[in-house]
């Protein structure tokens, strides 16, 4: 017998047991995946194609390919099996799906996308490869858009060095919330200049550069710490600079340094530094394996034949939207409209708004709003939004819904005082004008609640459980001007007004 021969003779046999067979079970599995969560696998990519945030996510998948093609020379010693414990991490995706969509949760359900593709992974191939592909099946939770909610915090932080920088380069300056004066102009902390942006695209970064780099986990997490610290330093570094160019020049020289720093020279830099400084503590060499296949090639108990384990995966994902689509049924209607309330010692009033403001509820049924005033001279205006039931896109909190709509001028610039069943927010407009907004939610038979997490939870249970899922958002809100503070406005508002949840449960039909 010849070498050759000899060598395809000891091949494995690539049938349903082979390499074959299980990457063409895989392959249905995961296109069945793909296909009925079409939905959130296009909303995933539109986020990725269309915010600048998360523009680095159209390279993970590239990335996870390349991760797996360093590692096919040790995969190719492994034996894939289908391994049913492998249903677990699906099953826990689909009902992480189901829990996201339930809650109108996007970041959940785009995880729990990911999550199902990994368990199909595990399940269809075994412990072993999946032991090989750790990190490249790790690294996908990158491609999940996630990191908005630090934004209102990142822009504080930035705020506050902006102001220590300022006080130690001597320029006078005032910060309240996100917006500083100085003797030159007023300066907005904007969503834009958090630094929310290269921090989210350093961490996902930083992960690669450890695997990639380091064999240390002390390495790693003192790079992973000193990465993602710089960042926020060298932002608030940014965003200070861009402050004193207006401070000793003007505003327009200083908008056109930022443009060009954070466009084009800021990001370059940071990444220089950071890889220059940790260059010398490198300690995975360019020949090292990725893995030792050795130890995984030992023999895999609980298998099962991949047909077998393909049709149940089938069966796991299906059952969550069936699931929902069950419970959806449920759904109450409201009433015909809804009008807004008589409170005592406060009169309806067709004054005007010094710049016009109105909350966004995109979806919403019914969407009212007016403004009184009482003989003191306060003046609040009241907004009653209702939804029959709450979905993707039509939602009581979510990205863009509020008190701060994002395509208008308002802009969020710190929190406020609220009872302790609401939310209050700080938002400015245009002058600048402040506004206080008092928020106000109800899903269901619930009490009212300012939470936005625990707006989710009750929608996820009321979606769930098939409870009753009407929900209602009030908002009241008034200018702040000298004399008549906004709180106090609000604070008597709200005490004439009574019971929120009356007004919630009448919105609703509720009663």
């Amino acid at each position: 017998m010849t070498d050759r021969a000899r060598s395809l003779a000891d091949m494995p046999r690539m049938g349903l047991a082979g390499w074959r067979g299980h990457l063409t079970a895989l392959s249905v599995v995961a296109a069945a995946i793909l296909t009925l969560f079409f939905d959130d696998l296009y909303s995933m990519v539109s986020i990725w194609w269309n915010a600048s945030t998360f523009g680095h996510c159209l390279f993970i998948p590239i990335l996870i390919a390349w991760l797996v093609q360093q590692r096919l020379p040790g995969l190719r010693q492994l034996e894939p099996v289908a391994w049913p414990p492998g249903l677990i991490w699906l099953g826990l995706g689909a009902f992480a799906w189901l829990l996201g969509a339930a809650a109108g949760v996007a970041m959940v359900r785009h995880g729990a996308l990911v999550m199902m593709l990994q368990g199909a992974v595990i399940a269809l191939l075994g412990p072993m490869v999946a032991r090989a592909l750790l990190f490249p099946l790790f690294y996908a939770f990158f491609m999940v858009p996630f990191g908005e909610e630090i934004v209102p915090h990142l822009q504080l932080v930035t705020a506050h060095l902006s102001m220590m920088f300022l006080t130690l380069a001597g320029v006078p300056a005032h910060m309240e919330g996100i917006f500083i004066t100085t003797p030159t102009g007023y300066f907005e902390v904007a969503e834009a200049c958090s630094g929310a942006k290269f921090l989210i695209a350093m961490t996902a970064y930083g992960a690669l550069v450890c695997n990639v780099c380091f064999q240390s986990w002390p390495r790693r997490i003192l790079f992973m710490a000193g990465a993602l610290t710089l960042s926020v330093l060298a932002n608030g570094v940014r965003a200070f600079a861009t402050i004193l160019v207006a401070h000793l020049t003007t505003v327009d020289a200083a908008v056109g340094f930022d443009h060009v720093v954070y466009g084009w020279v800021f990001f370059a830099i940071i990444m220089i530094i950071v890889m220059a400084t940790a260059w010398p503590f490198f300690d995975r060499k360019p020949g090292d394996p990725w893995f030792d296949p050795v130890p995984l090639q030992r023999p895999v108990r609980r298998q099962a034949p991949a047909g077998m384990m393909a049709a149940i995966a089938l069966g796991v994902i299906v059952a969550a939207p069936l699931w929902l689509a069950a419970t959806a049924a449920t759904a109450r209607p409201l009433p015909s409209r809804i009008d807004l309330p008589t409170v005592p010692g406060w009169t309806r009033t067709s004054a005007a708004q010094t710049y016009p403001w109105k909350p966004r509820f995109d979806g919403a049924d019914h969407f009212i709003s007016g403004r009184y005033a009482n003989a003191q001279g306060q003046v609040v205006d009241l907004v009653v939004a209702a939804f029959d039931r709450q979905e993707d896109k039509r939602e009581l909190v979510g990205f863009g819904q509020g008190a701060v709509d994002p395509d208008k001028e308002w802009t969020w610039s710190s929190p406020a005082p609220a009872p302790a069943d609401a939310r209050g927010e700080q938002i400015t407009g245009p002058g600048p004008l402040v506004r206080h907004v008092v928020s106000f939610y109800v899903v269901g038979q619930g009490a009212p609640t300012g939470s936005k997490p625990e707006v989710k939870i009750q929608t996820m249970l009321a979606r769930l459980l098939g409870r009753d899922p009407r929900s209602v958002a009030i908002l009241v809100s008034a200018e702040e001007h000298p004399g008549h503070p906004s709180d106090a406005a609000i604070a008597a508002f709200l005490r004439d007004l009574g019971n929120v949840k009356e007004l919630a449960d009448r919105s609703a039909g509720i009663g």
